[in-house]
């Protein structure tokens, strides 16, 4: 259908904004006029111009804008946040149709910007490839409607599932390859918050930044209840924005954040809304065992990522553990198999 090829390409432009415009959608725009692409644009970054504004700003001849379509794979917003609503730019350009993708979740957006293009006498139609579009915002659509961020679980197992060797001090064993982690990284990227646990703080020091690819570092996120890590972990080091989950009173510092839950009820309830009330979209959890299969036992996950070396350990830290009732896929990214499980959650 030709008007699907449109929305794709909303979509294909969107994708351009992964690592910048959280807590915000990613948002694709194209108009046409007679059969051709006059204008396109995409969200480039959280607080600047939105999809529609740039691809409306990219035609030439704005005359014709009064006899065109304009394609966008998300509801146009229709209030006032950093930037003016869109909904009112289309009305005020008199561009007489608008095809939707998916309409906004966002409790300040739904359904309104539709409203008040249609009460302007703009022809509306909405849902074209709308599955495609939710797919392509599926973070903004956990954040704003679970209340949590969109989880993603990741690890590398031997052959004979084990993730490292049983130790109490010394390097951990390596069983990703150096693009293998590359990829590790580049996941880094594209999330707002990553998470270790405590013991993997102590025994790996990791300092969870990006290194082997290009991008923002993520927020750092470690439990510590009762404020016993050493201040010398890379984690502590205030290069980076932290927050520590204990159960002591402690005062911020630069980077370090110290935030008191209750350890005595369950944690991650805590946890998921002081991420939501802070707008950290994604989160990676890095590890170790322990975090993982938590998350995985509350069914508090929504990816995983399981990298299968060929290494064989024999024995040490048996990897987590996913219920057969999940799906995967296989991938293959450099020699490396890669199981991606997809939670069948409440948004599919």
């Amino acid at each position: 259908m030709e008007e699907e090829k449109y929305i794709k390409r909303c979509i294909q432009l969107a994708k351009n904004g992964l690592c910048n415009v959280a807590p915000n959608p990613m948002v694709g725009a194209v108009i046409v006029y007679d059969g051709r692409i006059i204008g396109e644009g995409y969200h480039i970054r959280c607080g600047e111009a939105h999809a529609e504004v740039n691809a409306i700003r990219s035609v030439k001849d704005t005359s014709l804008l009064k006899r065109s379509t304009i394609y966008v794979s998300l509801e146009p917003c229709s209030h006032y946040g950093k930037t003016p609503p869109c909904a009112d730019l289309i009305i005020e350009k008199q561009i007489p149709r608008i095809v939707i993708g998916c309409q906004d979740p966002f409790s300040e957006v739904s359904g309104r910007g539709i409203k008040k293009l249609r009460e302007a006498g703009r022809e509306v139609i909405v849902g074209m490839l709308e599955q495609e579009c939710k797919q392509l915002i599926h973070r903004f659509i956990t954040l704003n409607t679970l209340h949590r961020p969109y989880i993603t679980l990741k690890w590398a197992e031997s052959a004979d599932h084990f993730i490292d060797k049983e130790r109490t001090d010394g390097t951990p064993v390596v069983l990703s390859s150096p693009l293998s982690s590359m990829l590790v990284h580049k996941k880094r990227a594209e999330n707002d918050a990553i998470m270790v646990g405590r013991r993997t703080a102590i025994l790996d020091n990791p300092s969870l930044t990006v290194r082997n690819w290009y991008g923002k570092d993520p927020v750092r996120i470690v439990l510590d209840r009762r404020l016993s890590l050493p201040t010398s972990l890379h984690i502590l080091d205030g290069n980076i924005a932290t927050l520590i989950f204990t159960e002591k009173e402690h005062p911020s510092q630069h980077n370090l954040t110290y935030i008191k839950i209750d350890f005595t009820q369950d944690i991650l309830p805590q946890i998921m809304n002081i991420l939501f009330q802070r707008k950290i979209q994604s989160l990676l959890i890095e590890g170790g065992r322990q975090l993982l299969q938590t998350f995985i036992n509350s069914n508090l996950w929504d990816e995983a990522f399981i990298e299968q070396c060929p290494t064989m350990l024999h024995s040490g830290v048996k990897a987590p553990e996913i219920s057969n009732n999940f799906s995967y896929s296989v991938e293959t990214h450099f020699g490396r198999t890669i199981l991606h499980h997809i939670h069948e959650n409440k948004l599919r």
